[in-house]
This record gives structure tokens, C-alpha cells and sequence, in this order.
């Protein structure tokens, strides 16, 4: 893999086990690491800091440090890879849809943060990646609904058929230097707000 390897930040209230995570980190050549002990006011400072990758390690994991975690991960999307010493179904699963990429579980190792931390970022890079073809599919479903309505809307008030309404647009587009559904989407819009102002208020 060429290129720098990613910035890191540690956050992990306890100096030993941070430690132990920024030695195998380093060992596999992240000179990048930057260690915080504290939750409060995380957010700032990850904006702050801008870190590529974020390793929470929670010794003690009780249910309001999850919570915390659980929301920044929601919050920051970047890949993080979470230690805990213990955890049930219930919490991973919450884990899980909060967005964490790696969910360690007393598997805490100076020799596995830099492979778990690889793949914290590959499941990230693949989600991410998903999220983005389906946001394009739902575009593009959306894109076609309104060229269908405008088509519809254009055939009733030319009085043409189907075919002779889309080269109406087409050719609209292509004069404006626009996208069909551009095109498409202003057409609707124009006919919602001349509704709109109608004065249909019974």
C-alpha cells in the first residue's frame, strides 16, 4: 500500500493499555498516534485533531462509556475499532449499528492492533461504499419518478404522446445545458407552486 500510513487516535482512560495499543501500532509503522484519556468533550477535539482511524479501548465497560462510544461512532464516520475486556449479544449488536468497525472483545494484543485495525478500515471503506450505491439507486429511482411526472404533465398540456414529451425534454436539457431531470424537477416544481398558488382552499 503506498502513501503515508493513516493517523491514529487512541482514546483510552487507562496509560498502560493505551500503551500496549500505540506500541503495535508503531511497530507496524503508524508514527501517527495520538493518545487521549478522556471522553469528555471528544467530539471537539477529533475535529480538532482529524484523525483517519480511532481506536476506543474501554477497560471497564460499563453502560454510560458504551453509550459515549456508541454515539461517536454514530457521529464521526471515520472507521474505529473498539477494545472491551467484556461484552454480551445485546452489545455488540448495538455496537454493530452504531457503526463500529471492529469489535474486540478481551482480545486486546500488541501484535493484533495493527491487523485489527486494517480491517476496522476495510469494513468501513465496504460500508461506506454500499451507503453510496444505495443513496445513487435511490437517486436515481427518485430521478426517474420525476422525468416520468414530467413527462405525464408535459403530454397533458401539449396534448402529446409519450415519446414526443421526453424529446421535449430532452431537447430543452440539451439547449439549457442541463440534465433531464434537471429540467424535470423544475418543470414539477414550477407546476407546485402554480398549484400551490391556486388558490384551491376549501
Amino acid at each position: 500500500m503506498s502513501g503515508p500510513l493513516p493517523s491514529v487516535l487512541i482514546i483510552d482512560e487507562n496509560a498502560t493499555r493505551a500503551s500496549i495499543i500505540e506500541a503495535g501500532l508503531k511497530l507496524a509503522g503508524h508514527n501517527r498516534v495520538t493518545i487521549i484519556d478522556d471522553m469528555n468533550g471528544i467530539a471537539a477535539k477529533i475535529a480538532a485533531l482529524a484523525p483517519d482511524v480511532i481506536v476506543i479501548d474501554i477497560e471497564n465497560s460499563n453502560r454510560d462509556l458504551l453509550e459515549n462510544a456508541f454515539q461517536l461512532s454514530r457521529a464521526v464516520k471515520r472507521p474505529i475499532a473498539m477494545f472491551v475486556d467484556r461484552s454480551d449479544n445485546e452489545t455488540m449488536q448495538a455496537a454493530i449499528d452504531a457503526g463500529v468497525s471492529a469489535y474486540v472483545v478481551d482480545g486486546l494484543r500488541q501484535e493484533r492492533v495493527k491487523n485489527i485495525l486494517d480491517m476496522a478500515i476495510s469494513r468501513f471503506n465496504a460500508f461506506s461504499r454500499l451507503e453510496r450505491e444505495l443513496e445513487e439507486a435511490r437517486g436515481a429511482l427518485q430521478g426517474r419518478k420525476i422525468v416520468e411526472q414530467a413527462k405525464h404533465m408535459i403530454m397533458k398540456s401539449r396534448g402529446v404522446d409519450e415519446d414526443a414529451a421526453y424529446k421535449l425534454l430532452r431537447s430543452t436539457a440539451m439547449n439549457q445545458n442541463r440534465k433531464i431531470v434537471e429540467v424535470a424537477e423544475s418543470l414539477v416544481m414550477s407546476a407546485d407552486l402554480l398549484g400551490a398558488g391556486g388558490g384551491n382552499d376549501d
